[in-house]
């Protein structure tokens, strides 16, 4: 599956299910299972190659202050949001972390409290693998996942304005004078 056919299927997974997260998995699934086993297994393999570009510490930074915390676990399932959210924010967050705070969801998660996570987003390949065929997704070649550079205390205040300044600004308390 090319980088094209995938992001056209999360656009139309999120059309057909109204932008609701949970709804744009359930649709994923379906529009996955109807296509042929090797292009299942290839979705299987971009979501891999989108994960593993998508494993930064700045990024796991931008989870952590958006959810007000964010294990290894919590991080990929943020990232199965940030795939719900489309191609174009999710480059973009990826290469700047901070741009999540232009999002209106987040700047309202500032005032709710509201977490982003979509689990399921992680799951729709072996879902609709399984649909499809009436069994188990074959073993995916894995991209590993790089290193993380500049990992930063993610609970210092100072470290998350200065890596993170408007996300900061919307999640972090001002300091007292």
């Amino acid at each position: 599956m090319r980088t094209d056919d995938f992001w056209q299927l999360i656009d139309r997974a999120r059309a057909d299910g109204g932008g609701v997260v949970g709804a744009v998995a359930v649709r994923a699934v379906a529009l996955l299972a109807e296509r042929e086993a090797a292009d299942i297994v290839g979705y299987a393999r971009h979501q891999r190659r989108v994960l593993a570009a998508s494993h930064r510490a700045d990024l796991w930074g931008a989870a952590y202050l958006i959810n007000g915390g964010a294990s290894d676990d919590g991080f990929e399932y943020f990232r199965g949001w940030l795939i719900t959210q489309g191609r174009e924010v999710f480059a973009r967050a990826v290469a700047d972390p901070d741009s999540l705070a232009e999002l209106p969801q987040i700047r309202q998660a500032a005032l709710t409290g509201e977490e982003f996570e979509a689990e399921p987003m992680l799951t729709v390949a072996e879902e609709a693998y399984r649909k499809a065929t009436a069994s188990e997704l074959p073993p995916v070649e894995q991209t590993p996942y790089p290193e993380l550079d500049e990992f930063w205390d993610f609970d210092d205040e100072q470290e998350a304005r200065r890596h993170l300044p408007k996300l900061a600004a919307l999640f972090v308390e001002p300091p007292q004078e």
